[in-house]
C-alpha cells in the first residue's frame, strides 16, 4: 500500500531567494513570490505545512503597474472608528511606500489564515537594491 507524502514542518529545508523587481509587472512579481513564500515550486509541497522559502523583493519603487492602475486603484485603510475609511490612490502611494504596495499585493496571494502570515513573515521587501540578508546567502530568482 502506498501513502501520500506529507511534509513535515521540522523537516523544511529552507532557502533564500531574491525578486528584483526593476520594470517587472507588479502582479507578475506578486505571484511569483506567492509562490515561492507557499512552497509550490518544491516537490514536497503540503497545503497544510508552511514548506516556503524566504523572499527579499528589491527595486520596490520600480515595479510597473499596467493600464490606468496609477490613478484608477486605491488602497483603503479603516481606523476602526465610523466614518474612519482612508482611501490612498496608488501613485501617491507608490511614491511615498512602494513597499507596502507590493507587500500587500503579495500577502493578498497568501492563504487568509494563520498559515498565511506565518508564510507573510518570511518576505522581505526593499525599496532599493540594499538589504541586509546577505549572510543568508540568498540566490536570485529569474522570472
Amino acid at each position: 500500500m502506498r501513502t501520500t507524502f506529507m511534509a513535515k514542518p521540522e523537516d523544511v529545508r529552507r532557502k533564500w531567494y531574491i525578486i528584483d523587481a526593476e520594470g517587472k509587472v507588479l502582479g507578475r512579481i506578486a505571484t511569483e513570490a506567492a509562490k515561492i513564500l507557499r512552497g509550490k515550486h518544491k516537490p514536497d509541497f503540503t497545503p497544510n505545512v508552511n514548506t516556503g522559502d524566504h523572499v527579499i523583493v528589491i527595486n520596490a519603487d520600480k515595479v510597473v503597474l499596467t493600464g490606468n492602475k496609477l490613478q484608477q486603484k486605491f488602497y483603503y485603510r479603516h481606523s476602526g472608528y465610523p466614518g474612519g475609511l482612508k482611501a490612498t490612490r496608488y501613485d501617491k502611494l507608490m511614491q511615498t511606500r512602494p513597499e507596502l504596495a507590493v507587500t500587500k499585493a503579495i500577502t493578498g496571494m497568501l492563504p487568509h489564515n494563520v498559515l498565511g502570515r506565518d508564510m507573510a513573515r518570511k518576505l522581505r521587501v526593499y525599496k532599493g537594491t540594499d538589504h541586509q540578508h546577505q549572510a543568508q546567502k540568498p540566490e536570485i530568482w529569474e522570472l
